[in-house]
């Protein structure tokens, strides 16, 4: 029986990144620094990869999509795209945070901290032995609370994504679903609609 081939992306930060993975192998990666762009980029980019490795959509057994925190558009864009992927191909998708992502393959405790806007920064600890219930917080960034040493990721993100997903694979899972740290700056409007007169 092949190795599963696993397909991660990513649009949550100030890129757009995918790797493809066949069991322990990567078979192509590839990750594009942009601010802007990536709704327009993302699938093009995936049939790149799918087509440099050789490989078509029926081939692939799960995907995995990094869910945020990040940018609002962003994490929506990949999140989508991941979605509507796994209908169309009656595979698995699986949601991986930004912080897990990050944390893949380092010695453990650590701490990532991933920079925002507004001298803000999103950060989570992780321990030895997974906490239930942990998730990344946000904070000022000179009021991080004492822990862990922070520490540098060690795998693209893209990479990490799709190995993570390897891994969940098998076990039952929730659709990917946006990873957000505040409110949506747009709100519906606070008025009473209109009346619809017969």
């Amino acid at each position: 029986m092949p190795d599963p081939l696993i397909l991660g992306f990513d649009t949550s930060a100030a890129h757009c990144a995918a790797a493809l993975l066949r069991g322990p192998d990567v078979l192509v990666q590839r990750q594009e620094d942009m601010t802007k762009g990536q709704a327009e980029r993302l699938m093009p980019l995936l049939e790149e990869l799918l087509a440099e490795a050789g490989v078509t959509w029926k081939d692939l057994t799960a995907l995995g999509v990094g869910i945020g925190p990040g940018n609002f558009t962003g994490v929506r864009i990949a999140v989508s795209a991941a979605r509507a992927l796994s209908l169309a191909l009656k595979i698995p998708a699986i949601g991986i945070s930004a912080t897990e992502a990050a944390a893949y393959d380092l010695p453990r405790p650590c701490r990532i901290i991933i920079p925002t806007r507004a001298d803000q920064v999103i950060w989570q600890d992780f321990t030895i032995e997974p906490q239930e219930g942990s998730r990344p917080q946000q904070a000022a960034t000179g009021a991080l609370p004492p822990g862990p040493a922070p520490a540098a990721p060690a795998v693209p993100p893209a990479v990490a994504i799709a190995r993570l997903a390897a891994l969940r694979a098998g076990a039952p899972a929730l659709r990917p679903a946006p990873l957000y740290m505040r409110p949506a700056d747009a709100a519906p409007a606070r008025d009473a609609p209109p009346l619809i007169l017969p």
